[in-house]
Formats: structure tokens, C-alpha cells, sequence
């Protein structure tokens, strides 16, 4: 810096800057405001001094950023990906021009950052040159200015991993971490489409193939499932799509969750009857470290907005390949379908979609976990052809009102009645997903009771921090958690999961109670169908001579 401004620049007290300036930089002059100098020269604040450092250092930055070797670092498009100001996916390739405004909120050191990339660049010049943990905390800015700037000192001592809520329903530990030498490859990770109008194109999300602890990075940690995890974007951690046409307004908030792989899929397969294709992304090992550092940025920092054609799940996929893999920037992926982001990979050399030619070799190495659709479908021939049953399609049995399906569930054999059983078992989870969602959507247009606001209300406070996790932290710190947050992250977070799971089993018993009669009646004959089928299969497996079932 000192290099670059070759010229003396004056520093000055002043008393005429504006209220709430603190300091102004012209071409050859910075201001300090005089109300600073007392308390400096009395002691009587001890942070005087250093408000007044950190207002020169970010006046002067202002004034090297103007002429920086290079160009204006708060033009360069390698910064404004880091700081926030992302690029624009279209239907034809990528906008840089016209970057949205700056939705990463959380987790900030100084809000004022946020107002325009300068003031980001001087901002954080401020924390890089005076704050030793900058490089933990902000690692990518660290490099980027380290790189332009040279050296602020000696490198710090960071922790190898990045630690993050888990939003999974299982597990016992709510904040986890994950060591990005565990990773050993990113799969694009596509459910299929439906008929849903939302969810027309699929759902594009990542895939992390995490190795078991203890095993070395290579092939066989694709069979380790249950360490896989899965980065996906959604307005809440239980919306597998969005069936609502706010989502055209920007009113659904975008966040990224952190998922077990397991749960992905059983979410997928069983409930939504979608299938679910991994496709492997061609990254070195500094990228997919990069990757998940940009990963952990998002999940700390972004509280996004979901457009459905602007910035929707294929959009906000797309943007964190782009910013967490500088390589990728330039090489058109960009587009706003989830199918239309793969297809770009694919023409660009990054995806591998040849682990899909044996599609039983692809099945079993799990690149592609399918539907239970089909499954569901050949327990319905069984029946069908047992009973005689009109419907063709498995869909249309399970839309019958449950009553419709009675006369024919009274005449079930051993084979058909089992086959039935599981098909009312299945209807059954999809009608309770469909509560939901009509629940949701009720409060969401204002249109729900007082008793479904309120308890909508508590489910929603409880389960914000999984979205946000940065509620679940107060005080100065800013970007990534360190040691002594961590600790606080711990706590915090073991707490409001016990909190949020006591709440979801107070909704679940009283789930009766918010539901429209409609749906009561539509649960309650599901229920009667799924007891009528177990009473004839114990009845008729006991006349068949065998031991009476429980």
C-alpha cells in the first residue's frame, strides 16, 4: 500500500464531518473526527485509540483501492464472489452484470460492509491488517487480500475442520464437523421431477461422500451411506419442494441445510416416489476443500431469498459451485434448472454421467437410488390381478377415498391383502405430508386459525436456528465459529434440539386437533383400511393352519 501511494497523504482532526462520520478520504487527505482526540489523549477510553486506528486504516484502504495494481479490488469478480455480491443465473448461461444485493447478513464483523463492495473492501482491510483471527474466521478474503496486499504476519493456527448444525432427524449431537480430508468426492446430486409445478424440473442439491472415520479417501467410501451428507437449499429443513406461488416473490426464505444422506433419500424414494441420480463432479482435492469452506460461509452467513426462476435450488447449487470453485467460474455451468445445471457439467467435463451405462452397477455403488414408485407398482399388480382391480396405475388406487377402497380390501387373500397393506401404509405417510404442506400453506397466506398460527409459530421459533445457526450465537464474533464459540455452539444448539423434538411430539399428538374434518376423515379411513387388512391376513393366515399372528 505503501508503495502504491506515492504521494504524502495529510492526516487531519476535524470538526466538520458530518454526525456519524468518524473519517473521510479525499485524494491526498483523511479526516479524523476531533471527537476522538480527547479520550485519546485523556485515556479516558481505552478503544478511542483504536476506533481512531481502524478509521485511518479504512479511509486509507479507500484510497488504495482506487488505484491497486490490477484494477479496484471492489470491481474485481473474483472479490465480489467472495464478499457476497453473487452472479446471476439465466436461462442462457450466466449475468454478471446486475449482481443481487449482498444477502450474506449473518455472522457480520460490521454491517456497514454490506452497503457497497468498497465499503466491504475497507471494512475488511480493517479486520485483515488489525485482527489476528481474520485468516480463521474469513479464510477466503484472508488468501484473496494476503495475495493482493502481501502478508498481514504471521499465519494463524486454524482447525482443520468446519463445524455445522445438523438438520437431520436423527443423530444425538446438533452441531457436528466436518474435515475436509474425510471428502472424498462431490457428487451433483438430481431428484427427479413431479408433478408438482415447483418441482416440474427436479431438485438440485450436493452430495459429500464422506469415508468412514479411519478409512483413507478412495473408492470403497462410496459404500460408507451413512457418513454421506447432502447441501441442499430450501426454504425449511422439511420442504423437499415448494407448492406455493410465493416462491415467485422472493417471500420463502433459501438457506442451506446440512442432511444425512439417508434421510435425503427416504424423503425422495418413499415419501415424494422419486428417484434420485449422484453424479460424480471431476474436483482436485484444493477444490473440494474449497469448496466446503465456501459451504460453511453460506451455512453461517446466508439468509437468501427463493425466486422461483431467478434464484431457485438449481440457481443457489449453481452459485456455490461457482464461487467455492474459482475453476468453474469460466466454464458456463450456469442456468436455471436443476437438469440444465447437470447437463452443463456434463458438456463442460466436470460431470461424469458414464457411472450411469450400468445402470445394476449404478444401483449398487449408489449413484442412483430409484423410486419406490415401481415397487409400489408391482405390489399394486399383485393385488390388481388377484381382485380384479379397475385402476392401472398405483397413483389412482392410492387418490381413492379410502372408503372407495374398502368393498375391495374386504375380499383380500393372503398375497393381495399383503400387498394392500403395504400400499394403505404408504398413502398413509403421503396424506400426513400433505397435512403438512396444506398446513404451511395455510399459514403462510394468513389464512390459518390462532391455534395453527400459534402452533406454527413455536415450530418455526424453535427450528429457525437450523437454517440460521447464527441465532444460536451472541456477542462480536463474526464468519466462521471458533474454539471458544464452538463450545457455546454446543450447548446452545444440544438444547434447542431436545427443545424442538419434545415440541414436534406435542404437535404430532395434537396434530388431530389443526386438522380440517376432510383430512381427519381421510387419516381415519386409512387407519380403518391399514386394521380391516391386518385383522383378514391374521384370520386367514390362522385358517391356513398357521400360528395365529399377533
Amino acid at each position: 500500500m505503501q508503495a502504491t501511494l506515492d504521494r504524502p497523504i495529510e492526516v487531519r482532526w476535524s470538526e466538520a464531518l458530518d454526525a456519524g462520520v468518524v473519517g473521510h478520504a479525499s485524494r491526498n487527505e483523511i479526516l479524523l473526527d476531533r471527537a476522538l482526540l480527547p479520550a485519546i489523549a485523556d485515556g479516558d477510553d481505552p478503544d478511542a485509540s483504536k476506533r481512531a486506528e481502524a478509521t485511518l486504516l479504512h479511509e486509507l484502504a479507500h484510497m488504495y483501492d482506487r488505484i491497486a495494481p490490477g484494477g479496484p479490488m471492489s470491481r474485481d469478480p473474483r472479490l465480489l464472489d467472495l464478499a457476497g455480491w453473487q452472479v446471476r443465473a439465466t436461462k442462457l448461461g450466466t449475468k454478471l452484470a446486475g449482481r443481487r444485493e449482498n444477502r450474506f447478513v449473518d455472522r457480520s464483523p460490521d454491517r456497514y460492509e454490506l452497503k457497497a463492495p468498497a465499503e466491504f473492501v475497507a471494512v475488511n482491510l480493517e479486520y485483515f491488517l488489525l485482527d489476528p483471527g481474520y485468516a480463521c474466521r474469513r479464510p477466503a478474503l484472508h488468501r484473496y487480500f494476503a495475495e493482493r496486499l502481501g502478508s498481514s504476519g504471521d499465519p494463524a493456527q486454524c482447525a482443520s475442520d468446519f463445524v455445522y448444525v445438523d438438520a437431520g432427524d436423527g443423530g444425538d449431537e446438533a452441531l457436528a464437523a466436518l474435515d475436509p480430508r474425510r471428502v472424498y468426492e462431490v457428487d451433483y446430486l438430481l431428484a427427479d421431477s413431479n408433478d408438482q409445478v415447483m418441482s416440474r424440473w427436479g431438485h438440485s442439491m450436493l452430495r459429500l461422500v464422506v469415508c468412514a472415520p479411519g478409512r483413507a479417501p478412495g473408492p470403497d467410501c462410496r459404500l460408507d451411506l451413512q457418513y454421506h451428507l447432502v447441501l441442499s437449499f430450501r426454504a425449511f429443513v422439511d420442504d423437499v419442494q415448494l407448492s406455493s406461488w410465493r416462491g415467485l416473490t422472493g417471500r420463502y426464505p433459501s438457506r442451506l441445510f446440512v442432511l444425512p444422506l439417508t434421510q435425503v433419500v427416504d424423503e425422495y424414494t418413499k415419501v415424494e416416489l422419486r428417484g434420485l441420480r449422484s453424479t460424480p463432479l471431476r474436483l482436485q482435492r484444493d477444490e473440494i476443500a474449497g469448496l466446503l469452506e465456501r459451504a460453511a460461509q453460506l451455512h453461517w452467513s446466508y439468509d437468501g431469498r427463493y425466486y422461483f426462476v431467478s434464484n431457485n435450488c438449481a440457481v443457489e447449487t449453481y452459485k456455490l459451485l461457482h464461487d467455492g470453485v474459482p475453476r468453474l467460474a469460466s466454464a458456463g455451468i450456469g442456468s436455471i434448472t436443476p437438469t440444465g445445471v447437470l447437463h452443463r457439467l456434463e458438456r463442460a467435463g466436470v460431470a461424469d454421467p458414464t457411472v450411469f451405462d450400468d445402470p445394476a452397477e449404478a444401483l449398487r455403488l449408489g449413484y442412483h437410488f430409484e423410486s419406490l414408485r415401481p415397487h409400489f407398482q408391482q405390489l399394486y399388480a399383485v393385488a390388481q390381478a388377484q381382485l380384479d382391480l379397475p385402476q392401472s396405475k398405483v397413483e389412482d388406487w392410492m387418490a381413492l377415498d379410502p372408503a372407495q377402497r374398502r368393498p375391495w380390501i374386504e375380499r383380500t387373500d393372503l398375497r393381495s391383502g399383503a400387498a394392500l397393506l403395504l400400499l394403505e401404509q404408504a398413502a398413509q405417510r403421503r396424506q400426513r405430508l400433505q397435512v403438512q404442506e396444506a398446513l404451511k400453506r395455510k399459514y403462510l397466506g394468513g389464512n390459518a386459525q390462532p391455534a395453527e398460527v400459534a402452533v406454527l409459530q413455536r415450530l418455526l421459533k424453535e427450528g429457525a436456528y437450523l437454517g440460521r445457526p447464527a441465532q444460536l450465537l451472541d456477542g462480536p464474533g463474526y464468519g466462521l465459529p471458533q474454539a471458544q464459540e464452538r463450545a457455546t455452539l454446543a450447548i446452545e444448539s444440544g438444547q434447542r434440539r431436545t427443545r424442538l423434538k419434545q415440541l414436534r411430539a406435542d404437535v404430532e399428538e395434537g396434530a388431530r386437533e389443526l386438522m380440517s374434518p376432510p383430512q381427519r376423515a381421510l387419516l381415519d379411513g386409512i387407519a380403518a383400511n391399514s386394521d380391516l387388512l391386518g385383522q383378514r391376513l391374521r384370520a386367514l393366515h390362522a385358517a391356513e393352519g398357521g400360528v395365529r399372528l399377533p
